[in-house]
């Protein structure tokens, strides 16, 4: 355990080198200087505080390794914490996924676990506070007037006509709204700030809704509910963080977030900005993806084509890949886009050092060897990861008659074209050199099958006569191969910038149509008839698959994960 004083940060107590303490991103430099004056105690203390009304996605995965990140590097203390205050969007369902991904991408919150709805009673009672003190009012502007008087960038706000009612009657009118005497919608509760100031966020929010719904975890209790400005601050401030880290968007919300701890006379945390995560080729606002799933552009939140946790888990992602590409992209005060390709290398890089390589064919040709044995079954050694020697090794069977890629051949090749043609030798990857004699079509002119001879003496691949080949191809015995469906993924958007559009377009006409193939009737070596859920494989010459979740007895389902790179698909 570390043993170094909590207001000292060294190398020991943060694990760094000096010349990573040299490169720590803005957020890591506040927490050090807070940490040497002792701001908080020398305590570190963070949240992730999602609102359960979808399933998280990876910019949420972003915000999760940094705020429980940034604890345990200081060791510190998160929490995660629900901020539930709209029941007419939330549900259990969500509150259940959100823990599920937080929980798959390493992190235990232990008993650390809140939601806001757990503070009503000390929201409302606080908000008492602020009446009596004239610093809160109820208001019967309906939404578009309240919209309507807060004015603009330009032109300062107009008071409420009921900005001057008394603490006596505002407090009797907030009782009766909590006791459900007016209809939704009818009155609110708002903060007295400053109608004039610079900043809308300050111009007399509302803090209380009328709204007759059921809430997942109160039930009927309440039919008043407070907006997030106003419960997000005092809920960081009862759970005693330090550190409220929030993206962006946020920013100008924080001299409220202030307003109200400090009006309140209430531990006030520091709350600090970083940059959202926008990623090509896809969408991250919550209200698209759902209304992605309602309109039946995907299967659902954890569709593989999503950029949700759950889509990126079933599609094949590792939780330490996605870790790793959100320490890549780091943490800045400047928006910008990042490369989906910076994601997709993650997950090879990590793939490449763990999963083992079959063979998988996935547009099968039919090829029978004329010149071997019928009937005759070999057991070839085949390498399960040329990057972890401790992975070993498995047998393939070898026969007569096998399965290759039906790309692997070509009528009249190219001088470049290095796999099979008529006349044309090739290494079968781990077994022999082959020849193709003759091509058999149907009547439609359509290759149905190869007929080729090998050469006995070139088995695991080199021939004793110092011959060279230079293509190798992967392939499956046909009497031993598990037959299975498999689904290629691409990009969900045809363009990087969904909003790129044309006319009165919007931006589901950037949906690709090419996002999802499904191929049927796919050949794979017997191994895989084993394949287990959330391991990750290699399919040789193809890319990086895994199991779906829609698989069962007697039928293989596999997803793409993501596809090799040219220089990796090469066998040597």
């Amino acid at each position: 355990m570390n043993t170094a004083p909590p207001n000292r940060v060294d190398d020991a107590q943060t694990g760094e080198s000096r010349d990573e303490k040299r490169s720590l991103n803005f957020i890591e430099q506040i927490i050090e200087d807070d940490l040497k004056s002792r701001k908080w105690d020398g305590r570190v203390h963070t949240r992730f505080p999602p609102e359960p009304n979808g399933y998280l996605h990876i910019g949420h995965a972003k915000s999760i390794c940094l705020n429980f990140g940034l604890a345990e590097k200081y060791n510190g203390t998160y929490n995660l914490r629900f901020d539930d205050t709209n029941p007419a969007k939330e549900e259990q369902e969500y509150v259940d996924s959100i823990k599920a991904d937080v929980r798959w991408l390493g992190f235990d919150w232990e008993d650390r676990e809140f939601f806001a709805s757990d503070y009503f009673d000390q929201l409302y009672d606080w908000a008492v506070q602020l009446i009596e003190a004239g610093k809160a009012y109820v208001c019967d502007l309906d939404g578009e007037q309240i919209r309507e008087y807060r004015g603009t960038l330009t032109e300062p706000g107009k008071d409420s006509p009921n900005r001057g009612r008394s603490v006596e009657e505002n407090l009797d009118l907030f009782k009766r709204m909590r006791d459900g005497e007016f209809p939704d919608g009818s009155r609110t509760l708002r903060a007295k700030i400053d109608m004039s100031s610079s900043n809308l966020n300050l111009r007399d929010p509302v803090m209380y809704r009328i709204l007759k719904a059921h809430h997942h975890r109160t039930g009927d209790k309440w039919c008043i509910y407070p907006m997030y400005d106003y419960a997000h601050g005092q809920s960081d401030s009862l759970e005693r963080i330090t550190h409220s880290i929030c993206t962006l968007e946020f920013e100008n919300h924080r001299p409220l977030y202030d307003w109200f701890c400090q009006s309140l006379g209430i531990h006030n945390p520091q709350q600090i900005e970083f940059s959202r995560l926008n990623l090509t080729y896809t969408v991250m606002s919550k209200r698209r993806l759902l209304e992605l799933v309602k309109e039946g552009h995907v299967s659902g939140w954890n569709d593989p084509r999503m950029p949700t946790i759950s889509g990126l888990r079933r599609r094949g992602y590792t939780p330490e890949a996605v870790r790793e590409f959100c320490r890549r992209v780091g943490v800045t005060k400047f928006d910008g886009v990042t490369d989906i390709v910076q994601l997709e290398n993650a997950l090879r890089e990590d793939l490449n050092e763990r999963a083992t390589r079959v063979m998988a064919v996935l547009r099968p040709l039919k090829v029978v060897i004329e010149n071997y044995p019928e009937g005759q079954v070999e057991e070839l050694e085949a390498i399960n990861n040329p990057q972890d020697e401790s992975a070993g090794s498995r047998k393939v069977p070898f026969t007569r008659e096998i399965y290759i890629e039906r790309d692997d051949y070509m009528d009249d090749a190219p001088k470049k074209f290095f796999r099979l043609s008529v006349g044309r030798e090739v290494r079968l990857r781990y077994a022999y050199f082959i020849t193709c004699t003759e091509v058999i079509k149907d009547e439609a002119g359509e290759v149905v099958e190869l007929r080729c001879t090998y050469d006995p003496e070139t088995k695991g691949g080199n021939a004793p006569d110092g011959r060279k080949v230079k293509g190798t191809i992967h392939w499956v015995s046909v009497e031993h191969a598990a037959s299975a469906e498999v689904r290629l993924y691409d990009h969900l958007f045809a363009k990087e910038d969904p909003d790129d559009v044309e006319g009165d377009a919007d931006w589901r006409s950037n949906l690709n149509p090419n996002s999802l193939e499904t191929l049927t009737d796919c050949k794979l070596e017997p191994s895989l008839a084993e394949a287990e859920l959330g391991v990750g494989y290699q399919f040789e010459r193809t890319g990086y698959f895994c199991l779906d979740k829609d698989f069962r007895p007697g039928k293989l389902v596999f997803n793409r994960a993501v596809s090799l790179r040219d220089t990796w698909a090469k066998v040597k």
